[in-house]
């Protein structure tokens, strides 16, 4: 099974164990291409990207940024990796290609926050 969309967000959330939203804050939804294409959206703190081809985020060059990132979210055999986006971006790409290749397809999504 798939969890599909917006429940994937909150699938995301739940595994993580944190909130959605800063207090009071806005939440940004985008792609991974228009991540790359476009960086960090003006005015955002929280960002969650779905549909990413694989590694938007390490075009983000911000060390105030935090990401929590999963694999399979809501899934048996869901994966997660959080922290500081420098500290965590290549363990995230690496496990990304190795899930793909254990499992033929991944599904992932991620949540960055300024300021974690």
């Amino acid at each position: 099974d798939v969890i599909p969309g917006i429940t994937s967000i909150q699938a995301l959330t739940a595994g993580h164990q944190i909130p959605l939203n800063s207090l009071g804050g806005a939440v940004t939804l985008t792609t991974g291409r228009k991540l790359r294409e476009g960086g960090w959206p003006e005015g955002a703190k929280t960002v969650v990207v779905m549909l990413d081809k694989g590694g938007a985020f390490a075009a983000l060059d911000d060390p105030a940024l935090h990401i929590w990132w999963s694999a399979y979210a809501g899934m048996v055999g869901e994966i997660r990796i959080s922290g500081p986006l420098h500290a965590v971006s290549a363990k995230i790409l690496a496990t990304r290609a190795e899930a793909r290749a254990a499992h033929g397809w991944i599904m992932d999504i991620y949540l960055l926050r300024r300021g974690g």
